[in-house]
């Protein structure tokens, strides 16, 4: 079990998580957007899902993870995503799938507010990597060892953003 997740035994019934909420009821910022933790798994082999928020546009740094499917859900606003050489458009209730090894970049280019659920399996260091960059309310640094040790690569900038 991670030391960094709850005991989820101890919720027989499941766990409800308020919309807008973290599990743990805490606060995460990446600067531009705030994270939640929705499912948090009981080890690194399971299921994490986070829900981003946007108050700006832009997102992270090109990458690929080297162990983690990493699936994305719109809920509001508009995303543009890039995986491997082609570029997608996200609207309300479109979903994207980027395979481990494969890399990918992506960003919230609408207007006023945007919201992904973002869901990766297995969720490796993850949890342990959004915890570490939003303690400088800022997006992820481009430092290729954090990335590395977290299980990715980091490979290039942000999307421009025109």
């Amino acid at each position: 079990m991670s030391a960094l997740a709850p005991e989820l035994n101890a919720f027989p019934s499941g766990i409800v998580v308020a919309a807008g909420e973290d599990c743990f009821g805490e606060r995460r910022s990446l600067g531009i957007s705030e994270i939640a933790f929705k499912v948090v798994p009981t080890e690194t082999s399971g299921l994490l899902v986070l829900e981003n928020t946007f108050h700006a546009p832009g997102g992270p740094a090109r990458h690929l993870h080297y162990d983690q499917d990493e699936w994305f859900y719109a809920l509001e606003g508009e995303f543009v995503i890039e995986i491997g050489a082609e570029r997608f458009r996200l609207q309300p209730g479109d979903s994207l799938l980027a395979p481990r090894q494969t890399p990918h970049v992506w960003a919230h280019v609408g207007a006023g507010r945007g919201r992904m659920l973002i869901a990766f399996l297995p969720a490796g260091q993850m949890e342990a990597f959004f915890r570490e960059v939003t303690k400088a309310n800022a997006m992820p640094p481009q430092d290729p060892a954090l990335w590395r040790s977290h299980g990715m690569e980091l490979l290039g900038p942000p999307l421009a953003l025109a």
